[in-house]
């Protein structure tokens, strides 16, 4: 049986501040599995590592966004990703009689709320409310000073919530980036069948792999694989029960999910043995999740295909599924790129950045291919703007 590596070199030294409160999380972590009979799941490690109460990587307080954070998210670079996802916005809220809300998972910096508002007042297409859903005190409290800054008159507009809205939500629910934040199931295939992997504490490092037979539904789902001997990756079992909440809370709209990730049959290509689990800190990407405990994000790419599964056993329709960069094409990129600013037909400084904001977004290089947009809905008719450049649902 194959380890992931435990030794990583070449990534920043973390401050004293940073040391200790990885300390206090490894110790809290510990006592779990010592609690629970000396070994946890790694899906539990990673829930603890990301999500623990007033110390995981996501609810504790540093700043993750950005160039002073660990990653760049699309709305981070700039307004165009906003602005071509307003538009898509627009467009449903015209399909729906009703009064229109948006809810937004994780709003992270509050970035892309700002942008989406802009331009949908722009467009004569405010929605009524714009629920974030957000379980973070720390990025709550951010998220309010930069959308009291920036949109002062739409103060009474915006409405943080910890769980989803008692009343249905009639309009769009966003969630970019946060399925991959999911904690998933790490698993390995030998000739004696499948294994789960777990924690347990070690004596020279804080903690170790440990592999035990998997059973019950989670042997089932990755039996269904078929996978080889010597292949290893991860499977996300919250999926299904995550996009039956959003449906039961939706009463007409579109579902938006955008993240980095594959149908099934590329995500367990036969020459993807070691998974796609990352772990990101201060701009620098590997692939051991039990270091820098609590300081470093810890990600798995998405199985679009599952989303799907997801949706249609939810009763919600798959309307749309493309790259990043097919989607802001079809929601308007072109027409941003007309109206760019000029002086005297020379280049700007605000046209370079902006040109390299939508290189970024669009460049299979970077997060044009990689990156993908599905759609999901419940009493929507119409063909969505942002799929008609290309949809490969074929794919799914």
């Amino acid at each position: 049986m194959n380890f992931p590596p435990l030794n990583i070199t070449g990534l920043p030294e973390p401050d004293k501040v940073s040391v200790e409160h990885s300390d206090k999380l490894v110790a809290q972590i510990k006592q779990v599995i010592a609690a629970k009979g000396g070994a946890i799941p790694f899906s539990e490690f990673m829930n603890l590592a990301l999500y623990a109460p007033a110390m995981g990587y996501y609810v504790a307080g540093q700043r993750r966004f950005g160039a002073e954070g660990d990653f760049v998210t699309a709305p981070e670079l700039g307004d165009v990703f906003g602005q071509c996802l307003a538009r898509q916005l627009a467009q449903v809220f015209e399909e729906i009689d009703s009064p229109c809300n948006i809810l937004e998972f994780g709003a992270g910096s509050g970035r892309l709320a700002v942008t989406l508002v802009n331009e949908l007042e722009r467009l004569a297409a405010l929605p009524e409310y714009y629920y974030i859903l957000e379980t973070s005190a720390d990025l709550q409290q951010r998220q309010r000073q930069m959308l009291t800054e920036q949109l002062p008159q739409h103060s009474e507009r915006f409405v943080w919530l910890d769980s989803m809205p008692e009343q249905a939500i009639t309009g769009v629910v966003l969630a970019n980036e946060v399925l991959d934040a999911m904690p998933v199931e790490m698993f390995a295939v030998d000739e004696e069948g499948i294994a789960q992997q777990y924690l347990v504490e070690s004596v020279d490092e804080s903690f170790q792999w440990n592999y035990r037979p998997a059973n019950g539904q989670l042997a089932e789902q990755i039996g269904k694989l078929k996978l080889p001997a010597g292949y290893s990756s991860e499977l996300n079992p919250a999926i299904k029960g995550w996009v039956e909440m959003i449906a039961q809370g939706l009463n007409q709209g579109v579902v938006l999910l955008i993240d980095y990730g594959f149908p099934r049959h590329e995500y367990y290509h036969p020459q993807r043995t070691g998974g796609t689990l990352m772990c990101h800190y201060r701009h620098h990407s590997h692939c051991n999740p039990l270091t820098l405990v609590g300081i470093q994000d810890i990600t798995a790419h998405v199985d679009f295909t599952a989303v799907a599964e997801a949706a249609i056993a939810s009763a919600l329709d798959v309307l749309g599924y493309t790259t990043q960069a097919n989607f802001l094409l079809g929601s308007g990129l072109a027409d941003l790129l007309t109206h760019a600013d000029t002086d005297d037909e020379k280049i700007t400084k605000q046209q370079l950045v902006k040109n390299h904001e939508i290189q970024l977004l669009t460049s299979p290089a970077e997060m044009g291919e990689l990156f993908k947009i599905i759609a999901l809905g419940k009493g929507i008719e119409c063909e969505l703007h942002g799929f008609a450049f290309r949809d490969m649902r074929g794919k799914l």
